[in-house]
């Protein structure tokens, strides 16, 4: 049966409009907010118009498929999940929501490392996900959590590298998010006020799972998401550099991705030390305000690394915008927040909307451009940059 919640839906947008509305106000902040003046966060959505199709005509598009291979792998779409910190606080076993219908659809998944469902349990439920770590600083805790990931079966690992020092992100303490989350009389009526959440997500994961932690920033347990005391461990990794990222790659035998990587130089760098993958990613905005979009470096990281299948992150909301980045030259594109949205209001069966919704639009938009396969695309023949002179 059709989910009623999901009748108004009809983009990706639509989702966001849908999350204010059920999520307590610091919890939606987290998901919703970026960092300091969201100059970076306004322009991952702003550089995609900087770029206007040039659609072919009367060419027969009865044909044309979504499908995509990736690492030898086909998907049915050239996009998939981002990975997104804490999932479980705005739906109910989020992470496993989000691979499961992920796996469904057949297309990847990236869990976060800053997730309240052990890792293992995903991989046991969906063995196809991808795994993302933030590195710890210590180098005996990042074996120890490398082993730990492999232990549990993951074949695709993807390090973070754009998050040397925590982020300014004063969003969230305007609407009250902090992690842990500290009891309050206003943390209270936020969630007595958005009472759906609070007996479907919160207290449900409280009576059947117990009190959620942090489970994959370390090898071992973290702090819990709500707690008057304890603090969350930080690790510093100031000091992180290449070294490390090539120690990872001795003792990691799967596929390794690098994530957050905007200049063509760490691109190369990158795939010196034996990285097998790229996601250009200025992590959605919410690290340094200013950064550019990953969408108008995709080009030049793309030439920078010949032969390494080049991803992109960041500001995708419509299936013109995945066509964007795959005719400059992504072969894949990863989409965060909307399928966060459509978890908290409607598990499964958002997702699985969501995910409708955009191969929808992917499809259609093939079809008025005038190509059958995602390997038609090229910025040459299909792109005109905003000021560039028209065909004769």
């Amino acid at each position: 049966m059709p989910d009623s919640r999901l009748a108004s839906i009809l983009c990706l947008d639509d989702f966001e409009t849908a999350a204010r509305r059920h999520l307590p106000r610091p919890v939606f902040g987290y998901v919703a907010g970026a960092v300091e003046s969201n100059r970076s966060y306004r322009d991952n959505r702003e550089a995609f118009d900087d770029y206007r199709f040039l659609p072919r005509v009367l060419i027969d598009i009865s044909r044309r498929s979504t499908q995509t291979t990736l690492f030898g792998q086909t998907h049915s779409v050239p996009f998939g999940i981002a990975p997104m910190g804490i999932e479980a606080l705005y739906a109910y076993r989020g992470d496993l929501v989000l691979a499961r219908t992920a796996a469904h659809a057949k297309l990847p998944m990236i869990m976060s490392g800053s997730s309240l469902i052990r890792l293992e349990d995903v991989a046991a439920d969906s063995p196809g996900t991808w795994f993302q770590a933030y590195l710890p600083g210590d180098p005996a805790q990042i074996e120890a959590l490398i082993a730990r990931v492999a232990a549990a079966g993951f074949q695709t690992l993807v390090i973070t590298v754009d998050t040397p020092v925590s982020a300014n992100r004063e969003n969230n303490v305007r609407t009250g998010f902090s992690t842990p989350l500290r009891p309050s009389l206003r943390l209270a009526w936020d969630g007595l006020s958005h009472p759906r959440w609070l007996f479907g997500t919160f207290l449900r994961t409280i009576v059947q799972h117990g009190m959620p932690h942090f489970e994959n920033n370390y090898a071992t347990r973290g702090a819990p998401i709500l707690s008057s005391r304890v603090a969350r461990d930080f690790a510093a990794r100031g000091h992180l550099n290449w070294a490390h990222f090539a120690r990872i790659r001795e003792i990691w035998k799967g596929r390794l991705v690098i994530k957050g990587v905007l200049a063509p130089d760490d691109a190369r760098l990158a795939c010196d030390h034996g990285a097998q993958g790229i996601i250009v990613s200025n992590h959605g905005g919410r690290q340094l305000d200013g950064a550019v979009a990953p969408l108008r470096v995709l080009a030049s990281v793309v030439a920078a690394c010949p032969g390494v299948p080049v991803m992109m992150d960041s500001g995708v909301r419509r299936g013109t915008d995945v066509l964007k980045a795959l005719a400059l030259g992504a072969r894949f594109v990863f989409v965060g927040r909307p399928f966060a949205y459509a978890a908290a209001i409607a598990g499964e069966a958002g997702v699985a909307h969501a995910i409708d919704l955009l191969t929808q639009e992917v499809s259609r938009d093939m079809a008025m451009l005038g190509i059958n396969t995602l390997d038609e695309l090229s910025a040459e023949r299909h792109l005109l940059a905003q000021g560039q002179p028209r065909p004769v």
